[in-house]
């Protein structure tokens, strides 16, 4: 199984259909994305090609393929605009592990689930990709696609071999961990 995990889209229908294309490109069997789908956010720039009803659009065409998680930013009225279901959080048995995939203005690396060590958590949030290791738990902040804060449009993906944090810019690899 190969999954790909964007987040933090903030209603630019340029991030939206380049991460579409980047999961088609990774012959990917899912999408997850990890919230703030539509709003731009009252502390955030507006992103390039802000346009909610087209990234609406874009993503109501891949909906049999999404998990989508609800962010801060996203509100009751974004459900129906949206041909798929906004999840507070979902846990995926895969890759021989607990896949944990959640927004991250709840649960972080100052906040876990209830994960044991080798367990894996996705978030976003805080708009900066990086991993960090919280007792044996793999925290996997996959930055934004849309309003990096380190300047780095990024997504994940994760498959057997482990998860790579990859540059929505260049398709280089960020960083990786090995299962």
């Amino acid at each position: 199984m190969r999954i790909f995990i964007a987040t933090d889209i903030h209603g630019s229908a340029h991030a939206a259909q380049r991460i579409v294309e980047q999961f088609n490109k990774q012959n990917a069997d899912l999408l997850v994305l990890l919230g703030d789908i539509y709003n731009h956010g009252p502390r955030n720039p507006f992103p390039e090609q802000y346009a909610p009803m087209q990234v609406a659009e874009i993503l109501n065409g891949i909906a049999d393929k999404l998990i989508v998680i609800k962010g801060n930013c996203d509100s009751e009225v974004d459900q129906m605009i949206s041909n798929f279901t906004f999840l507070q959080n979902n846990m995926l048995l895969a890759l021989g592990r607990k896949l944990f995939f959640t927004h991250g203005h709840i649960f972080n690396t100052d906040n876990l689930p209830c994960l044991s060590a080798g367990d894996v958590m996705f978030f976003g949030h805080f708009h900066i990709n990086k991993f960090t290791d919280v007792n044996g738990v793999t925290c996997v902040n996959v930055g934004s696609c849309a309003l990096p804060k380190d300047g780095v449009p990024s997504y994940c993906v994760a498959d057997e071999d482990g998860i790579s944090l990859v540059s929505l810019d260049d398709g280089s690899v960020i960083a990786q961990h090995k299962f």
